[in-house]
């Protein structure tokens, strides 16, 4: 196996982590909702899940290891590309903020903060801001 080949095969296990992730998320009370499945439609066409690991992932996504962010850094940066991910999905509405809320809180930031986070991070998304401009803003919102 090549170094290439290596590479490849460790990205495509980490995207099929992190999709199967996401289902968790959305499926911890037990459903999807129409538009929480229409987004997981997307993400898959994105993350370059193919129809036959969708339906494996969807079926038993604690197959698959989770790398959860231990780091605040990289929890801003998961935070990140899931809002723009998010917001990219115009069609999820206000609903967009209510996915956020689900990952903010997987990702392990808390209860108590996480409405003000989330609107922030939308802010943010919505203005285009680069992911070092985010991690500044988000580091620096309570000054």
């Amino acid at each position: 196996m090549s170094i290439a080949e290596l590479f490849d095969n460790e990205f495509k296990r980490r995207m099929k982590g992190r999709f199967a992730a996401v289902v968790r998320v959305l499926f911890a009370d037990g459903k999807f909702d129409p538009d929480e499945k229409k987004f997981l439609d997307k993400l898959a066409i994105k993350l370059e899940i193919s129809n036959e690991e969708y339906e494996e992932i969807l079926e038993n996504p604690l197959k698959y290891e989770l790398n959860p962010p231990y780091l605040h850094i990289e929890r801003l940066e998961s935070l990140y590309n899931i809002a723009r991910v998010v917001h990219h999905d115009h069609h999820l509405g206000d609903k967009q903020e209510i996915l956020l809320r689900k990952f903010a809180v997987a990702l392990g930031f808390t209860t108590s903060n996480v409405d003000y986070i989330v609107n922030k991070a939308l802010a943010l998304v919505d203005k285009k801001v680069d992911l070092d401009t985010f991690i500044y803003e988000m580091q620096n919102m309570n000054r």
